[in-house]
């Protein structure tokens, strides 16, 4: 990646001790470099990047062990939400979800939908918090038959809803902001869980 001339020369004139990218944890210091993937030391510790999805910190060897180690592989940081395409697919999930008594939560959305495009990256990131205990799904009203909008009572986007046993339990009608609609959400899992 090649810095454009004026950036360098911006970044050059910031005095070491001024340094944006140096972090202080108790008596441990921490710095980043900038494209670089190799560790950096500083007061005999060393920091490794995020590769792949597990990071680590640990110490030198004159230490008696890691500082602090945390795999991030069993609990990731978003979940893509599967999508339906068919009558088929849904009634399968809704099948499976009943056998395994398991809550299911769709996401009824559009394409065309500014507030659906806002709401699935903070749904996905919900569906991590939940992994694997809950199943999260999309459906796009516009590549399904409507007869399947019309059987899920979905009359507006976007719409959560939550399925167990075969059943719709809860709905959440999307028409307010992003991060209030998640806790709603979050309050209906719960709520569902907590029976």
């Amino acid at each position: 990646m090649e810095i454009l001339p004026s950036v360098k020369t911006r970044y050059s004139r910031i005095p070491p001790s001024h340094n944006p990218c140096r972090f202080i944890n108790s008596s441990r210091k921490f710095s980043f470099l900038n494209g670089d993937a190799n560790p950096v030391s500083r007061n005999n510790s060393s920091f490794h990047q995020m590769k792949g999805r597990k990071l680590v910190i640990s110490s030198s060897s004159d230490e008696s062990g890691p500082i602090a180690q945390r795999s991030l592989e069993n609990s990731p940081l978003s979940m893509e939400l599967v999508p339906i395409s068919g009558e088929a697919q849904f009634d399968r999930v809704v099948a499976e979800s009943q056998q395994l008594a398991e809550s299911v939560v769709i996401l009824w959305m559009a394409s065309w939908c500014r507030k659906c495009i806002y709401l699935k990256p903070k749904l996905e990131k919900l569906a991590a918090d939940y992994y694997p205990r809950i199943r999260f799904y999309s459906v796009d009203v516009n590549s399904v038959p409507h007869k399947l909008v019309v059987r899920a009572e979905v009359t507006k986007m976007p719409t959560i809803q939550l399925w167990r046993d075969g059943k719709k339990q809860a709905e959440v009608i999307g028409s307010h902001k992003a991060y209030l609609v998640v806790n709603e959400v979050r309050e209906i899992i719960e709520n569902e869980n907590s029976l």
